[in-house]
């Protein structure tokens, strides 16, 4: 089975304009090692130094994964996983 990835529109140039990609289920950390192993380039994008960028939100089934166990977040078959880079203006 699967998990299916969101991807934001500002990444999609590097999955080939693709909105979903559909993973293996784990770690939310091995999810982004193989969007970067077919889509490279991903993981720089989201990483920094081994944790979630500051500007991007990841989401579980709508739970941000900060406030869950972070790139350990489980994410089991059938779920979804939500990139959201933040937004900032005034």
């Amino acid at each position: 089975m699967s998990v299916k990835v969101r991807i934001p529109s500002q990444l999609r140039q590097l999955t080939s304009n693709e909105s979903v990609v559909e993973i293996d289920p784990g770690p939310v950390g091995g999810i982004i090692m193989e969007l970067e192993n077919m889509h490279p380039g991903i993981a720089e994008r989201l990483l920094d130094n081994g944790e979630v960028r500051r500007f991007v939100n990841i989401y579980v089934d709508g739970d941000d994964i900060r406030f869950e166990d972070g790139l350990d977040t489980e994410v089991a078959d059938g779920s979804e996983v939500s990139i959201v880079p933040a937004v900032a203006g005034g």
